[in-house]
């Protein structure tokens, strides 16, 4: 099977040529960062349709966690054009972090069309130095489809622990690795190397179960749910909350 991988991950390669050399050059990165913000604006909403009824279910449960003044300080981790404000309850009090600025017109447009929330700031820092903000100054962090473009999902996961107050809470949505031994698992293997490239560092083959499970949250629920799109190699999804 390994011999098999490596071969289509070859051929692959040999496909997508240019988009590797533009990558070698140094050219891939600037471009990618300015036409992902456009891509996903049109993925979100359409995955937003799908799992729609997961995701207000999950979010719900934000409100336990507001202050005596009804508010919660809520971090939107790798917050992208701003696709889960729809879900969250009045009082909420937006911080949103992300490595890539050009997110932030997204991110406007999103608080317009979302009056019940407040938007605090933008944060152009990556997950795994949130150092411009202070610890235990959030009640709330919400992490979606992020922990699979980070460079280092443990240190993602102990800024998280730093930021939220004690008894706060981490609700996330990641894809992960299909099951092991399977042949979409393979395929996975087979168009990371070049995927990573498309999706902005998106690995494909991430067990982001394994990351949370060993973080030492005081509460971890997990549930399992099918791809939200059968055409893309994209794995199945954990959902769930974790508490601090």
């Amino acid at each position: 099977m390994d011999a098999l991988v490596r071969f289509l991950q070859l051929l692959v390669l040999l496909l997508t040529l240019p988009l590797h050399l533009l990558v070698l050059l140094g050219c891939w990165q600037p471009l990618c960062k300015t036409y992902f913000p456009y891509l996903m604006a049109v993925l979100t909403i359409k995955s937003n349709r799908k799992i729609e009824v997961k995701k207000r279910e999950l979010f719900s449960q934000i409100r336990k966690f507001a202050r005596a003044s009804g508010n919660v300080a809520l971090l939107e981790l790798g917050c992208g054009t701003g696709a889960n404000f729809a879900f969250y309850p009045p009082g909420c009090r937006i911080t949103c972090l992300d490595p890539n600025p050009r997110f932030e017109k997204f991110l406007r447009k999103s608080m317009t069309e979302n009056k019940h929330l407040k938007y605090e700031q933008f944060v152009v820092a990556s997950g795994e130095d949130m150092r411009q903000l202070a610890d235990g100054s959030m009640d709330v962090v919400v992490c979606t489809l992020v922990l699979c473009s980070v460079e280092s999902p443990k240190k993602v996961l102990q800024e998280v622990q730093r930021v939220l107050r004690p008894g706060g809470v981490l609700f996330f949505w990641e894809h992960v690795a299909e099951p092991r031994g399977s042949w979409a698992l393979m395929w996975q293997q087979v168009l990371e190397p070049t995927w990573k490239h498309i999706g902005d560092g998106c690995h494909l083959t991430r067990k982001t179960w394994k990351d949370l499970e060993s973080a030492q949250f005081s509460e971890l629920e997990m549930e399992r749910q099918p791809p939200p799109y059968k055409w893309l190699p994209v794995g199945p999804c954990i959902m769930g909350k974790a508490v601090k």
